[in-house]
């Protein structure tokens, strides 16, 4: 039985997929008792597996955006691979850290675990290992050749998230202003573990600041001076939170003096802390 919902099947979504990504060396294998699909590229020997009902919610909502998201991360992998395969790890040194909600997967497809620390009760760090037009998260099968602990991968990994730009748009709704950093580079959502910047700004905010993470490339930066602020803040968040590529968390965290504590904005903008680990 096929168990697809919505406006969409399983069988057409793979459809729709193959229809997109026509590589003769994709080899295309749908579980229907798992509702998977498995795709292995012939020419690397390696494959991925993509959970078929997590993309039909989001294409439920998004339509043909939810196919490209897909679309996109398939080749960014796959291209990870190639360049793998090519050159290996050995002498790279551009490693960034990348946030993800708490609840993302703590292994690769193939058992091995992610190298991550704990970040708030919302999100985790993982590390990336940048190939240039995508990058690759590191796992612990990667440790050895490329020659550094998981704490050395720590340090480089926050010394290099400093000297990404900061540059930011700004924009004032209601009497409160937001700061926006969108550089679209897949680091943007990283910037909130840059200390520095974040202490600095901290020293410009005239009410509440506030620092949001709704998806990998954008960091919010409020400036929350009246109670309506709040209301705005979570809309904007959840907007974000729904429409970016890889979400991380439709909460905000109010930050002070370093520390960084998720909040709940609720109906007549009363706002619930919840204590996080940062």
């Amino acid at each position: 039985m096929n168990k697809g919902v919505g406006t969409v099947k399983s069988k057409e979504l793979v459809e729709l997929l193959k229809k997109r990504l026509p590589n003769e060396d994709y080899e295309w294998q749908y579980d229907e008792k798992t509702d998977k699909l498995r795709l292995e590229h012939t020419g690397l020997n390696k494959g991925m597996e993509i959970s078929l009902p997590e993309i039909i919610r989001k294409y439920n909502q998004k339509k043909e955006v939810a196919i490209d998201e897909v679309v996109y991360t398939i080749d960014a992998t796959f291209r990870a691979m190639e360049i793998e395969k090519m050159k290996g790890f050995k002498g790279q040194s551009t490693i960034y850290p990348v946030i993800r909600s708490a609840s993302f997967p703590e292994q690769t497809s193939a058992g091995q675990r992610f190298v991550m620390k704990d970040h708030t009760a919302e999100t985790r760090i993982y590390y990336a290992l940048d190939l240039g037009e995508t990058y690759r998260l590191i796992d612990e099968s990667m440790i050895e050749e490329l020659g550094k602990s998981t704490e050395e991968i720590s340090e480089i990994a926050l010394f290099n998230v400093r000297s990404l730009s900061t540059k930011m748009k700004k924009d004032e709704v209601a009497g409160n202003v937001f700061y926006f950093v969108n550089n679209n580079d897949g680091y943007d959502a990283s910037r909130i573990l840059n200390r520095a910047f974040l202490a600095n700004m901290e020293t410009k905010i005239e009410g509440d600041m506030t620092v949001s993470v709704p998806h990998q490339d954008v960091l919010i930066i409020g400036d929350i001076r009246n109670k309506t602020g709040y209301d705005v803040l979570a809309q904007m968040t959840m907007q974000f939170f729904t429409n970016g590529t890889v979400p991380v968390t439709s909460l905000s965290f109010v930050y002070e003096e370093g520390h960084l504590e998720p909040i709940f904005i609720m109906a007549k903008n009363r706002v619930a802390r919840k204590k996080g680990k940062e």
